[in-house]
């Protein structure tokens, strides 16, 4: 029978540790692992796990873990691999909770690991266990009443706020070191290897819950189950600013596509739009990850981002007036009386406006009238100071005026500190400080923006799910007779009852069984008219010439559809002619939706027409949407001045077509039929109530097999 899984403590906060597998031999990893816990100061007994040893290390060692006398909460595993899963039941029969797998060799080693690794879920869950690994380097909580280091890292990490969990086991031992060079300081480290049990969004959840930890760092290659991990992260990331860093950006996962949506929607495109909906902040490399984290871990949050660059060379200061401009921070413009206080400071030569250049000879005195006068200024958010050291400088003395800026101001600061001469010293006075420094401006300006957008996630509304009067059972029966018809794609008006049933509004049309039908529909509707070719021999009707356009009386309708006939026909022997009322708008946008196998229904809105393919100017958001959601959706675009009333152009009804967002996105909730769709375009202008859907394709998931 399956035992409750005990709580995440049992990993991290154990009050006896076995180390199974510890050795005698240097450099082994037993030997590593016992040598870690003894030297980082374990605060409870350690019992080394050796059938061929009687001590190890100075410590009485045992040939099993059930002959330890006493409780045992955590085991970590270091034995070769068919070794493990004995071991396992030993641990289960002693009553440990508890386990680190270091070994490697289960599903990353073929079908033999596989078939290990299941027994070994299994066995764990009957026991009730809690699992790191396998094929993991280990976990550390440097909590000064437990100082437990189950891992064969070669250093200690320093102390500090933040907790990371990588998925990356041969990462996790860069990644300390990496950390510990930059003077980032970590209070929870776990490498959480092939998964059995504990998971990445575990792990958030248990460092969300820890007053210990202010920070969150990640580094994964999957998800697990991305919808609790993106319930988690939404909740806990209002909270603790969560970085991480995403493997696989250019995985091969594209398929052929019926619809524009498909092709648009790429793996990586449903990872980014998951992380900023959850306000998780992606970096593009563990190093930028590090360049965010050490700002989020020693400054306090900037109320704005307005920016004051203070440097000694003019060559820097450009450098991060660029990059701010470019990731969408503002250079503050000084009060009169913060430019009155920098001319009085400054010499002649001295720029007093934003950037401030000192000049190169610049000393601690200066650096100390300019950083305060522009600390004081109330339209200053947050303050990059940039030091090139020359020869001639005493840049101990520059550092330490640097460092004793943010608490003089109260105001974000960050430094950059450039050039070889004391710098390596300047630097530990900064980062003593809590001062993050960064060896060049980009660097600086990169982490300043990322702690404004996570400063912009936390003032934004959660939002709403607004539900509307629509008829799910009508779409249903569609779908459910176009199954039975043996279609999986369904084209232009085959797609109006769905549409019309969540109050999506169609421009009206009609298959055309020949000319004079399409005449008749025209003298009922009104020119000019539309003609479309469809057929499943087509996806798109543009690239066939299957769109006339702008018929303006029945002599032009009788030549487009005699052409279309002609062209076609021996091309697409189900060739159908649709006649559709022609809509006047001076906009086109596209919504869409396209089921990712790992995150579900995703949702998609940009400027539409033929070259959206083209342009890929679109917003990307997993379902379900919130009315926020819908609103950043359609402002997101490049194109949004061209919605919103460009050069003096009426604005369309956004209001429209957010609600037209949120109406798509309960259908793609209702309706699990469907695998992509496109609403391509909908043409709207200033009045929504002549915007409708001029063409429309749903591809249905495949039946799966019971």
């Amino acid at each position: 029978m399956k035992k409750t899984l005990a709580p995440l403590s049992v990993l991290f906060e154990p009050r006896s540790v076995a180390v199974v597998g510890a050795s005698r031999r240097p450099g082994s990893i037993g030997a590593e692992i016992l040598r870690n816990l003894i030297s980082f100061g374990f605060r409870g007994p350690v019992y080394p796990v050796n059938k061929a040893a009687e001590v190890v290390l100075s410590c009485k060692a045992y040939p099993r873990v059930i002959a330890i006398p006493d409780p045992v909460d955590l085991a970590v595993i270091a034995v070769p691999r068919e070794f493990v899963l004995e071991v396992v039941r030993d641990c289960g029969r002693k009553g440990v909770k508890g386990l680190v797998v270091i070994t490697a060799g289960f599903k990353e080693a073929g079908h033999e690991g596989v078939a290990r690794e299941i027994e070994l879920q299994r066995l764990t869950r009957e026991f009730g266990m809690r699992v790191i690994g396998p094929n993991c380097m280990g976990l550390i909580n440097a909590a000064e009443d437990v100082r437990l280091n189950a891992s064969f890292a070669g250093g200690v990490p320093l102390p500090g706020r933040v907790a990371f969990a990588t998925q990356s086991g041969a990462l996790g031992e860069a990644i300390l070191a990496d950390a510990r060079d930059l003077g980032l300081g970590i209070a929870k480290f776990a490498s959480i290897g092939n998964i059995v049990d504990v998971t990445a969004t575990d792990l958030v959840e248990a460092f969300g819950a820890d007053p210990a930890i202010d920070v969150i760092l990640l580094y994964i290659e999957s998800f697990g189950d991305p919808r609790r991990f993106t319930q988690i992260a939404r909740s806990i990331s209002r909270d603790k600013p969560i970085l991480v860093v995403k493997s696989g950006r250019s995985a091969a996962g594209a398929r052929a596509a019926a619809s524009h949506t498909g092709s648009l929607v790429g793996r990586d495109v449903a990872v980014e739009s998951v992380l900023e909906q959850c306000g998780v902040l992606r970096a593009q490399s563990v190093r930028e990850l590090f360049t965010m984290a050490s700002a989020f871990a020693n400054q306090p949050m900037p109320n704005g981002d307005r920016v004051a660059i203070v440097t000694n060379a003019g060559g820097p200061g450009i450098l991060a007036t660029d990059a701010c401009a470019g990731l969408g921070l503002r250079l503050a413009t000084f009060s009169n009386a913060t430019r009155r206080a920098l001319e009085r400071a400054l010499p002649q030569g001295a720029a007093t406006q934003n950037p401030v250049d000192l000049i190169a000879d610049a000393d601690a005195t200066r650096f100390q009238k300019a950083l305060t006068a522009v600390g004081k200024d109330p339209g200053v958010d947050a303050i990059l100071a940039l030091f090139v050291s020359p020869v001639t400088t005493d840049a101990l003395a520059v550092a330490r005026t640097i460092a004793a800026a943010p608490s003089a101001s109260g105001k974000t600061t960050l430094a950059c500190f450039m050039g070889k001469e004391q710098s390596d010293e300047g630097v530990k006075i900064l980062r003593g400080a809590k001062v993050p420094v960064y060896r060049f401006p980009e660097e600086a300006a990169s982490a300043l923006a990322a702690m404004c957008r996570w400063r912009r996630f936390r003032e934004r509304k959660p939002g709403e799910l607004p539900r509307f009067d629509v008829d799910a059972a009508a779409a249903r029966r569609v779908l459910a007779k176009a199954r039975k018809a043996g279609k999986t794609l369904l084209l232009g008006g085959e797609c109006e009852p769905i549409l019309r049933a969540y109050g999506l509004p169609v421009a009206r049309s009609i298959v055309a069984a020949d000319v004079g039908a399409a005449m008749r529909f025209a003298g009922e509707v009104g020119y000019p008219i539309v003609l479309k070719a469809e057929s499943s021999a087509f996806v798109h009707k543009t690239e066939v010439g299957g769109v006339r356009a702008n018929l303006e009386n029945g002599d032009q309708l009788f030549e487009a559809f005699s052409d279309l006939e002609r062209r076609l026909r021996p091309k697409a022997k189900d060739l159908r002619i649709r006649a559709q009322q022609q809509v006047k708008g001076h906009a086109e946008v596209i919504l869409g939706a396209s089921f990712d196998p790992v995150f579900g229904p995703l949702l998609l809105f940009g400027l539409g027409g033929v070259y959206v393919e083209v342009l890929r100017d679109v917003a990307v958001r997993v379902h379900p949407i919130t009315d926020v959601d819908a609103a950043e959706m359609i402002r997101s675009i490049r194109g949004w001045p061209l919605l919103s009333g460009a050069r003096g152009a009426k604005p369309v009804d956004v209001a429209f077509l957010e609600e037209m967002l949120l109406r798509l996105s309960c259908l793609v909730g209702d309706l699990d039929d469907v695998a992509e769709l496109d609403l391509n375009p909908l043409i709207i202008g200033a009045d929504a109530k002549r915007a409708a859907v001029v063409d429309a394709r749903i591809r249905l998931r495949p039946k799966e097999r019971g």
